[in-house]
């Protein structure tokens, strides 16, 4: 298949944020699958929707294939990933079940005060109200989720703990799938409860509130296999 005309979905690109932008465009199109899982993506096509030389949109994919949502085949270019398959969504939260609560467990034992602080700011924040539909309406809290985890992982202070768990791109794959939106307030009260672990020092109590929220966020995510 071929990335279909993308005009009219998406705003030419700014110029002063160039890569950037032309990045977080095509971002929307794949987890808006406008652009299907699967698909054969059309540098000169997307260059001519987003009004820009293909050069920013090569790297633009060079940063998605980064963040495992194309692929680059030698001869063939670039094409969008498959979504996950039941069997890659279970290993996806092995790995994070194996890996985000012992980064809890260790950013209660190492977590300064700022960290604290931080932590906690975090888990309250809220996304800014955004009008739109799809991906647009639910990226910021996208964002603020992968942030939160991303955090924990850095106050933990182990460079391989952290490296390994953003390189999953959980957020990404998991809500390109299936975005449980009415579940959103779900979230931050367990993000509150895994940043108060953390807080007071407890890293068994931190560990079992990640444990907790991920076993609740593979939940939620299971009608993504239902629909």
């Amino acid at each position: 298949m071929t990335t279909p005309s993308v005009s009219g979905q998406v705003r030419p690109a700014q110029r002063l944020t160039l890569t950037d932008d032309v990045y977080e465009s095509l971002k929307t199109l794949i987890m808006e699958h406008a652009i299907a899982p699967g698909d054969r993506v059309s540098i000169d096509g997307l260059a001519r929707s987003l009004e820009v030389s293909p050069t920013p949109v090569r790297e633009a994919l060079a940063r998605l294939e980064s963040d495992g949502l194309v692929r680059k085949r030698a001869m063939s270019g670039y094409t969008t990933t498959p979504l996950l398959t039941r069997a890659e969504f279970e290993e996806l939260f092995e790995m994070r079940l194996l890996l985000e609560p012992a980064a809890a467990a260790r950013a209660a034992q190492h977590a300064g005060a700022e960290d604290r602080a931080l932590l906690k700011t975090e888990a309250a924040a809220e996304p800014p109200v955004e009008s739109g539909d799809g991906y647009r309406r639910h990226a910021a809290f996208t964002a603020l989720d992968a942030r939160f985890h991303d955090l924990v992982a850095e106050v933990s202070g182990s460079t391989l703990l952290r490296d390994s768990i953003i390189r999953l791109h959980s957020h990404l794959h998991l809500h390109r799938l299936y975005f449980p939106s009415t579940q959103a307030g779900d979230t931050a009260t367990e993000h509150g409860r895994i940043a108060k672990a953390i807080a007071k020092g407890d890293a068994d109590a931190a560990s079992a509130a990640m444990h907790a929220h991920l076993t609740a966020a593979r939940t939620r995510h299971l009608p993504a296999f239902t629909r």
